[in-house]
């Protein structure tokens, strides 16, 4: 039987109950239109079927593996556990599958999972991709779902009500804002069926909803994340000036519904400790570059996000300028931006450069150089940098 195509996703109208054999873990939810050929096919040969490491794939996974409510609460405490350590509200299946119900970012700081049953979800995939392929094992496939950079993206998932089962999609990855998703709904004699939705933005807010997306955060370091490793980053020195990026304001969602929040990298270039008096100093100069990302829900645009966190650490008398470079994250091929900043030595002004990492699809929101009068003038204030407000303070 053919997987879920786009046509397949769209075209599926009155054949939509497919029914999920309560004895049986693995099932088909092939959705074919009421005339297909193939409703007459047998369920046994449901069990050669094969799932591609794609979001479309996975989510016809999901939707082909019967979810309970253990496992809906695995994914919820996981996205919640994201969320607090200042990602999105995401369950990489990297995690799902090497750590059960960890959050991202959980694996950096020791933190344990708080699930409290076995890791259902796992092993109901597993269940279901035993009987999927007559050649490969469900441990190698289960290998290469961790691998694949795929997640399960929650949207609104704080204000699920506890019971509502979500509706399964996926993000096609061509800029779309909805796509049809699929509830699993109970049926009277203990099978299941799948009812067909739209699901777009406004019915995430009100309904909830699994996105198979890809996952575009984890390998950076969020503002909460690097507080919870090194706790005395917020803590004010009393004998050097820090630069802090206190406050900062989205002013519109950078990527579509189906793809997630926005992923804001932010990367600051200075000098910690430079001290110079001769010109020979300048071979001790080494630029650091402060590395974050600051992600942004789509519900938290408009609003400021309180963040406080250390930019650089020991601002130097002499140091005129940081260079400062901020995009929103959508991968492609890595590239530089290479620009250049300045301090003094006795009364003279020397150049030196920074080269700071970027991908080349992703939007740039900002570049450029923040002069230290800058950072005098509006220390505490707001001001405006592209689609973004950002807050800086220099105490």
């Amino acid at each position: 039987m053919k997987h879920f195509d786009r046509q397949t996703w769209h075209a599926a109208g009155r054949a939509l109950t497919v029914a999920l054999a309560a004895a049986l873990p693995l099932v088909s939810c092939d959705l074919q239109s009421p005339d297909s050929p193939e409703d007459s096919e047998s369920e046994s040969s449901l069990y050669s079927r094969t799932f591609s490491m794609t979001p479309q794939g996975v989510a016809d996974l999901l939707c082909s593996t019967r979810l309970t409510r253990d496992q809906i609460l695995e994914v919820h405490g996981a996205v919640s556990a994201s969320v607090s350590n200042g990602y999105d509200e995401e369950y990489t299946f990297s995690d799902m599958l090497t750590n059960p119900g960890s959050g991202v970012g959980d694996s950096r700081i020791g933190t344990k999972s708080a699930l409290s049953t076995a890791p259902a979800l796992k092993d109901a995939l597993a269940e279901t991709l035993r009987g999927s392929s007559p050649t490969r094992s469900s441990e190698s496939m289960l290998d290469g779902l961790a691998c694949s950079g795929l997640q399960i993206y929650w949207p609104f998932a704080d204000e699920w009500d506890g019971m509502e089962m979500p509706a399964v999609t996926f993000n096609p990855e061509d800029g779309s804002e909805s796509n049809v998703g699929f509830v699993q709904e109970p049926l009277p004699d203990g099978t299941v069926s799948l009812r067909r939705v739209n699901v777009d933005e406004e019915y995430a807010r009100n309904h909830p909803v699994w996105v198979v997306n890809r996952n575009e955060d984890a390998s950076y370091l969020t503002p909460s994340l690097l507080e919870k490793i090194d706790p005395s980053r917020t803590k004010a020195s009393t004998s050097f000036k820090t630069l802090r990026l206190k406050d900062f304001k989205a002013h519109r969602n950078y990527d579509c519904f189906l793809a997630g929040a926005s992923e804001f990298v932010i990367k600051c270039g200075a000098i910690n400790a430079f001290e110079a008096d001769i010109l020979s100093d300048m071979t001790k100069y080494s630029p650091q570059i402060t590395d974050m990302v600051i992600v942004v829900k789509r519900k938290q645009v408009e609003t400021s996000v309180r963040l406080n966190t250390m930019l650089v650490s020991e601002w130097s008398d002499q140091l005129d300028e940081a260079a400062f470079l901020m995009t929103e994250d959508d991968g492609g091929k890595m590239t530089t931006w290479k620009t250049s900043g300045s301090v003094k030595i006795k009364s003279k002004t020397y150049g030196f450069d920074v080269e700071f990492p970027l991908n080349k699809n992703d939007d740039i929101v900002w570049r450029g150089r923040i002069s230290r009068n800058y950072f005098d003038k509006y220390n505490g204030k707001a001001g405006r940098f592209g689609d973004v407000s950002v807050t800086f303070t220099l105490d």
